[in-house]
Formats: C-alpha cells, sequence, structure tokens
C-alpha cells in the first residue's frame, strides 16, 4: 500500500510544475501581444503626426532676387571689369562705355552755355537802355519787345544749363555700377560689344536676399503662423539652415477661372474621385546659414515649420475631430489674411 501511494504521489508532483510553465507562457505570450500592440499603435500615431498633422514638405526651393543691369546710354564697352561669377559690391563699376562722344556733348553744352550768358547780357543791357528812355524817344511797346527779348534769353540761358547738366548725367552713366551687393551670374559680355539703353546686358544675384520657399499641402496650413521658427535641410548638405516664416501667399492659380472667348467660366468637367491638396508657397525667411553650406537659387530643400515635438498635440486633436467633428474652438472663423497680418 506504501509503495502505490507513492507512486500515485511521484506523478501527481511531476504535474504541477508542468501546469506552472504552461500558465507562465500563455502570461507571456499575452505580454508580448500587448506590447506588439501596443508599439504598432504608437508606430502609427507617430507616422500619422509625421505625414499629416506636422507641417513639412520637401517640396522647397531656395529663392533669391536678380538685378537686371542695363546702361542707360548706348555706346561701346571699352573696359569690361568684372568677370562670370565674380563677387561685387553695391556700387562697383561693371563696365565703361566709351565716353568720347559724351565728353564732346559736354563740351557743346558748355559753349552753348556761355553764348547764352553773353546773349542774356546783351539783351538785357538793350532792355535796361530802352526802359531808361522817355516816351518821346522810344514807345511803351518797343521797351516791352525788348524787355521780353531778355526775358526770351533768360530761358534760353536755362536751358543751356539744363542740357549741360544733362550732358554731364550722361557722361557719368557711361560707368555701369552694381546696384546690390551680390554675385555677376552667367555674363556674356565683352570689351568692344555695343551696350544699347535700356537692354539688359548684365545680371547680379543680390546675396543679401536669398529666402526659402516651402511648397506646404492646404492641410498643414491649419499649423503654420507668420513669426513660426523653421528649419531647412538642403539636399546637398546634412546641416540645417534657421529661419522663421515670414509669409504665406493669399492666392494661387485656378484653372477654373480663366474666362473663355465669351468671357463665361471655363470649368473642366472632368472630375476624379481623388483629391489631391493644392500646394501654398509659405515664405521662410533666412536667419542662420551653417559653415559650409553655400545658397544657390533652385536648390531644393525639405522645410518643416515649428519646434520639433511641438505638433504632437495636434495628432489627438486631429484624430478627435475626424470622428466627433470641429470642435468649438477650431470651427472660430478667421478673418483672410490675418496670417499674413
Amino acid at each position: 500500500m506504501a509503495d502505490d501511494d507513492l507512486s500515485d504521489a511521484r506523478p501527481s508532483r511531476e504535474r504541477a510544475p508542468s501546469l506552472a510553465r504552461r500558465r507562465w507562457w500563455r502570461v507571456v505570450r499575452l505580454l508580448a501581444t500587448v506590447v506588439i500592440l501596443a508599439c504598432a499603435c504608437l508606430a502609427a500615431a507617430l507616422v500619422w503626426q509625421f505625414y499629416v498633422t506636422a507641417p513639412w514638405t520637401r517640396d522647397g526651393r531656395v529663392r533669391v532676387q536678380v538685378a537686371s543691369v542695363a546702361p542707360q546710354v548706348s555706346g561701346q564697352i571699352v573696359d569690361l571689369r568684372v568677370a562670370d561669377n565674380q563677387n561685387v559690391a553695391k556700387g562697383d563699376v561693371l563696365y565703361v562705355i566709351d565716353p568720347v562722344d559724351f565728353d564732346i556733348s559736354i563740351a557743346t553744352a558748355q559753349a552753348e552755355l556761355e553764348n547764352r550768358e553773353a546773349d542774356l547780357q546783351v539783351k538785357r543791357t538793350q532792355a535796361a537802355r530802352r526802359e531808361a528812355l522817355s516816351t518821346l524817344s522810344t514807345s511803351v511797346e518797343e521797351k516791352q519787345q525788348y524787355a521780353g527779348t531778355a526775358k526770351i534769353a533768360e530761358a534760353a540761358l536755362a536751358s543751356a544749363k539744363a542740357q549741360l547738366h544733362q550732358a554731364r548725367v550722361n557722361r557719368g552713366r557711361t560707368e555701369v555700377r552694381s546696384p546690390v551687393n551680390g554675385r555677376v551670374t552667367n555674363l556674356l559680355l565683352r570689351a568692344g560689344d555695343y551696350a544699347t539703353a535700356g537692354t539688359v546686358n548684365v545680371a547680379v544675384i543680390d546675396t543679401d536676399s536669398f529666402w526659402i520657399d516651402g511648397y506646404f499641402e492646404e492641410t498643414k496650413l491649419a499649423h503654420i503662423r507668420v513669426g513660426d521658427v523653421a528649419r531647412a535641410e538642403l539636399l546637398g548638405y546634412s546641416a540645417l539652415i534657421d529661419g522663421r516664416v515670414e509669409s504665406i501667399t493669399l492666392g494661387i492659380s485656378n484653372a477654373n477661372a480663366s474666362p473663355s472667348t465669351q468671357g463665361l467660366p471655363n470649368v473642366d468637367p472632368v472630375y476624379t474621385w481623388v483629391r489631391l491638396a493644392q500646394r501654398v508657397p509659405v515664405r521662410i525667411r533666412i536667419e542662420r546659414v551653417p559653415d559650409g553650406v553655400t545658397l544657390v537659387a533652385g536648390m531644393n530643400a525639405t522645410v518643416s515649420v515649428g519646434e520639433p515635438g511641438a505638433h504632437g498635440g495636434a495628432f489627438w486633436k486631429t484624430l478627435r475631430d475626424r470622428f466627433t467633428g470641429p470642435s468649438a474652438s477650431s470651427g472660430q472663423e478667421r478673418v483672410p489674411g490675418a496670417a499674413a497680418r
């Protein structure tokens, strides 16, 4: 009997650890499933925040103002003082037009001025002499004629002075100067070329005017305000450019707004089920450029607005609004153009 009792107790003791191990593995598998599910939800939330709520775009461009330089006088270029891709300061001479003809114009205008001065002196003397005579020696009409002749001579002298001033101004315009601090680009001009007044022949990039345009989807504009911190990463550099939102464009082109030949709206009858978000330009003022980064107009940039993590709460708000509708605070109307101000 004792042997039978011992044999029955041995299997029961062996089964107890086996059942405990199975229960433990069930708990471990359940916890692992919960952890994996939580990680998946967190990853989905982060992806949603990054692609839907966080204001960022890879569609950015470096922009700059370009000064189109054209001479104000015509003539042959005798001295080209810049080269392609050369840095220049505001007021530096870019090229010189042959000044010989303008020197002759100054000499001619100076001679004409002296002639008019002498003529005026004669006319004034004659008018004064007639004015001193009595009506017995000359008539009132003759006095008026000589006085009028003196006035005409005064006007001719003023015209001669203006012509001399214009000749000197044109002489100074033979030295064509840079209107901005910048860099000469795409220079095709050569000494000996003929420069025509009003025709652009030199382009100078204004290096003080660089900015970045970020073309954000319209779904991101709710999280962008003028003055927000912005960062841009150029395609060829890893360092970030610091800036701020300077303005938001209040209008983009609309193909349906173009009138037909009869002046009626030209509406495209094709409408797709997939509605693509329009892209709106946002101007970023550059505040700091890292060392080693060279700004070139037309470069691609990835632009993000706001401090990192500042838009984390927007994920839950957007998710809530999608299921419950916009909240009262988000439904408040904004005056058009308020963001731009």
